[in-house]
């Protein structure tokens, strides 16, 4: 209008000398969008989706407000609600149709929807049941890390493409610092509604495909300053990614008003593939780029840089419970030992590539060291043989400090792996029996070993693992320790302890459990299998396990 204004005046100050007919053809006609139609496309099955469609003569643009306090921007005019709460209910949604210049025309729509979808204990989780700050998990490897959007088994989440693999890798990158600050809130009044703050103190972290969000040039990500302020509805839903049911916990949140967690990648829906009291492992798909999916872990307990953490109980365990020093050439001692045998796709394989024996071409023991050996050879249909020894029924134990001194095999592909499995697996499907992986290796990171925990919320790629750098462990025997008590699971290497795990009561680890030592070839963690390998062996002196008074 204030163009308009200009003209005209300039036309009546000039008539005399000018004709505007020229400036006729210039001016913009201003048009109210008009007969704005809404029509809505319910669904039947439980889901809560409702299909909008809205037409109107002169709409550039259109602008959905539902009653949760999330608005969305259609610009071709059809959006998909998923309505969460459970039952029938209805909703007033208003539909607004801009046109030219911001004008507008609005409608408003009720709808009433039918959703079966619930998920209460998210929502007690994520606020504690009133409301709680999250943090990213800064003192954890892998917090932050991007991979293909795919359902692909033999791809690690953090590790698929890039990672930031150190504790407080952000804080290091001057452009990116600010992240640590962010506060993630989520809240509840009702257990019901779930409503969303976040508080960047001022500064985000942007995916530098997005930094002209802010105005910002920079080729790498960035943190620009950016206004986060304001409150923010959140909406559950039931998750449709790719991500295979059994490894996420199959729920979706979309926060209102574009939100986002942390790091600007320009989507506002989040995956939620674990959650516990303290810990949450979201995942989210690119918007610019939806072959890319980021994941992001976080936590309750803001992690300080410097901090000691837990500090480590002191306990002594001179009793010895029983072990194998592996002094009698020949096959394993059954009065230790026993095997798994075959390809594992009967529940305890991670999609691996061997097939495994009991064969003394790949399991036995010479010169007071046990030897399991991993060979490329074709086998009962598989690329690759190897061993999985058990103390399954014959040493089982609650409790108490593993040695177990080792070389490990070399060689991109290879997988070994020292760890404990809960006896009551066969009652208590895993991940609910508990696993203790005292340490395993993958050859393409041939001097860093693992220790991880898995158990319900915690299974899979979401495991409590910790990583640390280990010279020469193909060409060196190191011995890689446990110390396992009611409060504290502490993992050593060299008795240098690099990882420290809080037991209690809530967790599966106060039970029986027996060992496992096997070479794994490929699969979800040991990846793409070097063309030029033919064989390695994992080389095990002894093992012991003792016990407290």
């Amino acid at each position: 209008m204030k163009k308009i204004i200009q003209i005209v005046s300039y036309c009546l100050v000039l008539f005399t000398v000018l004709s505007c007919q020229d400036d006729d053809s210039t001016l913009e006609q201003v048009l109210v969008p008009q007969n704005l139609e809404v029509t809505t496309d319910i669904t039947t099955d439980g889901s809560g989706n409702v299909t909008f469609t809205a037409t109107a003569d002169n709409a550039v643009t259109y602008r959905f407000s539902f009653p949760d306090g999330s608005t969305v921007v259609a610009p071709a005019g059809v959006y998909t609600k998923r309505f969460t709460k459970t039952g029938l209910n209805s909703y007033q949604v208003t539909v607004l149709a801009y046109g030219q210049a911001g004008v507008s025309s609005s409608k408003l729509v009720e709808v009433s929807v039918e959703s079966d979808f619930s998920d209460p204990d998210a929502i007690e989780l994520l606020t504690g049941g009133g409301s709680k700050t999250w943090y990213w998990a800064a003192d954890v490897p892998n917090h932050l890390g991007v991979g293909p959007n795919n359902n692909d088994p033999n791809q690690n989440y953090f590790w698929a493409f890039f990672s930031f693999t150190e504790p407080f890798a952000l804080a290091d990158i001057p452009s990116a610092s600010c992240a640590y600050d962010d506060e993630f809130i989520f809240s509840t009044s009702n257990g019901e509604n779930l409503t969303y703050v976040y508080d960047n103190k001022g500064a985000s972290f942007f995916n530098r495909t997005y930094a002209s969000v802010v105005g910002g040039q920079s080729p790498d990500d960035s943190c620009y300053e950016f206004d986060t302020t304001g409150e923010n509805a959140v909406t559950l839903a039931p998750s449709e990614s790719v991500v295979a049911a059994e490894r996420k916990r199959g729920t979706v949140m979309t926060l209102g008003d574009n939100g986002f967690v942390g790091y600007y990648i320009g989507t506002n829906e989040y995956e939620i593939m674990s959650l516990t009291e303290n810990r949450m492992v979201l995942r989210a798909v690119q918007g610019n780029d939806q072959g890319l999916a980021w994941y992001v872990i976080l936590t309750s307990q803001k992690p300080v840089r410097g901090a000691t953490g837990p500090v480590a109980e002191t306990d002594t365990f001179p009793n010895l419970l029983w072990s194998d020093e592996f002094d009698v050439d020949g096959a394993p001692n059954p009065l230790n030992w026993t095997y798994d045998i075959g390809n594992g796709q009967v529940g305890w394989g991670n999609n691996e590539l061997q097939y495994y024996t009991d064969r003394a071409d790949n399991v036995s023991v010479a010169d007071g060291v046990l030897n399991i050996t991993a060979k490329r050879e074709n086998f009962m249909g598989q690329e690759f043989t190897s061993a999985r020894l058990k103390s399954e029924g014959l040493q089982e134990f609650t409790f108490g400090r593993v040695e177990v001194r080792a070389k490990l095999p070399e060689g991109v592909g290879t997988w070994p792996a020292i760890w404990m499995l809960g006896a009551d697996y066969q009652t208590n499907p895993w991940p609910g029996t508990g696993e203790i992986d005292i340490m395993e290796h993958v050859g393409r990171n041939q001097n860093e070993v693992l220790s991880t925990l898995h158990f319900p919320g915690n299974s899979g790629a979401n495991g409590i693992s910790q990583s640390t750098i280990v010279n020469d462990v193909a060409g060196t025997f190191h011995v890689y320790a446990a110390e396992w008590t009611e409060t504290q699971i502490r993992f050593y290497v060299d008795d240098e302890l690099y990882h420290l795990f809080e037991n209690d009561s809530q967790k599966p680890f106060d039970k029986d459990f027996f060992m496992i030592l096997n070479v794994a070839m490929g699969g979800n963690l040991g990846g793409d299998v070097d063309p030029a390998f033919t064989q390695s062996s994992m080389q095990v002196d002894y093992v012991r396990i003792y016990q407290r008074d």
